[in-house]
């Protein structure tokens, strides 16, 4: 699908008004073709599936300020398009709790809760539990990390994946991929969060993903001061920091594959957590 056929659609749907619109690419990420039209309106083309979720995602939370407001939608043609929000996705590393309680008070605490609880994970492609996705995930992480952890490692992550299976939570629509990557950032300070991958799952899921989404200042402090901002699913103490640990588990994986000149950095706090946990 050509750009161009598409701004004709939008301008003939009156989405757009200008005769003579201006576009131009941006960076889509890892798999989305992404354009910035008329410096008002961001077109999103993916497979329809992929668009599909994040179209149902922003019709939920369609009242939440963090997130772009749809303007419209073509599933026939796998795309979406929604209002361009300023800024950029320069992470500055500058106050990482403030960024988190940011987070946490303007969206994460939006989240609704999922009308079942036999239902988790992706929203594309659900589990029966919350333990057996993070347990996919781990398993895959693994694979990665074989030549790079010691086996006392793994084992940790799995008697603490292990310890989910006796939990009982409840499910909320969370945004499943929720990292600084995907921040937008204006005048330093947080002001939309896009491109969700949609999981049934524990708010504290995307907290602790943004918290490991970057190398720096992954402190206990950070976390438990944006935990304590959380009114959907808190944790505090051990449950936190167990929660912690296998988030930057799976942290160290993506970081292999997509940035590995920060591992390093990475590996310096999975020591730090590990000696938490190993308590």
């Amino acid at each position: 699908m050509k750009i161009e056929h598409i701004c004709e659609t939008l301008r003939k749907e009156n989405v757009i008004q200008s005769k003579n619109i201006h576009f131009k690419k941006l960076n889509g990420g890892s798999s989305s073709e992404v354009y910035l039209v008329d410096n008002t309106y961001v077109v999103k083309l993916n497979k329809k599936e992929v668009i599909e979720e994040e179209v149902n995602f922003l019709q939920k939370y369609q009242g939440v300020k963090m997130l772009p407001k749809l303007i419209y939608t073509n599933l026939a043609e796998a795309y979406l398009v929604y209002e361009f929000k300023k800024g950029d996705t320069c992470y500055p590393r500058k106050n990482k709790q403030l960024l988190l309680e940011d987070l946490v008070n303007n969206f994460i605490n939006k989240y609704e809760m999922v009308s079942s609880n036999q239902t988790w994970g992706w929203s594309s492609s659900p589990t029966d539990s919350w333990h057996r996705f993070l347990l996919d995930r781990v398993i895959d992480a693994k694979e990665m990390l074989k030549d790079k952890l010691l086996d006392n490692d793994f084992s940790i992550i799995l008697t603490l994946i292990n310890k989910k299976e006796k939990e009982n939570n409840d499910a909320y629509y969370i945004h499943g991929d929720c990292g600084v990557h995907n921040f937008i950032f204006h005048n330093n300070k947080l002001s939309a969060v896009i491109d969700p991958t949609p999981v049934y799952g524990e708010p504290i899921y995307d907290l602790i993903y943004a918290f490991c989404s970057s190398p720096d200042d992954l402190t206990k402090e950070t976390i438990e001061a944006a935990s304590s901002h959380l009114i959907k699913g808190n944790k505090s103490g051990r449950d936190l920091y167990e929660d912690v640990t296998i988030g930057l588990f799976l942290r160290l994986a993506t970081c292999l594959r997509h940035h590995p000149a920060d591992f390093e950095d990475y590996m310096k706090s999975w020591k730090y957590w590990r000696e938490i946990v190993a308590k």
